[in-house]
């Protein structure tokens, strides 16, 4: 499966932001997903399973339980990819940084003094 693939789904994203900020017990990622999502243990399970065999995840067992880490790998390919569009980021940037400031010039045009 590709890369943009996986992420083009919301709840692997979703999931990985979660163990983007800490290792996970797949336990604790079904009771976010599901209480976020409305899905199954299995539906779950089978997120997990997506982003491990496509090496945006990996596992290790402790004890009873299945820990999950964020690789970050794959990711690498998707930046190097995004690459040859930053060109046209600045620009829009600094797009946005003009309507910021005329936003702020109104608004304090508008304040009472």
């Amino acid at each position: 499966m590709h890369a943009f693939d996986v992420l083009g789904d919301p709840v692997r994203r979703r999931i990985l932001e979660l163990l983007s900020e800490r290792e996970l017990a797949s336990g604790d990622v079904v009771a976010v997903i599901g209480a976020e999502f409305g899905i199954s243990q299995a539906g779950v399970s089978q997120h997990l399973k997506v982003l491990r065999d496509n090496g945006f995840a990996q596992v290790r067992p402790e004890g009873t339980r299945r820990i999950y880490r964020l690789d970050t790998s794959p990711l690498r390919g998707i930046d190097d990819w995004l690459e040859r569009f930053r060109v046209f980021w600045p620009v829009r940037l600094e797009a946005l940084d003009t309507e910021i400031a005329r936003g702020r010039k109104a608004r304090a045009k508008d304040e009472p003094r």
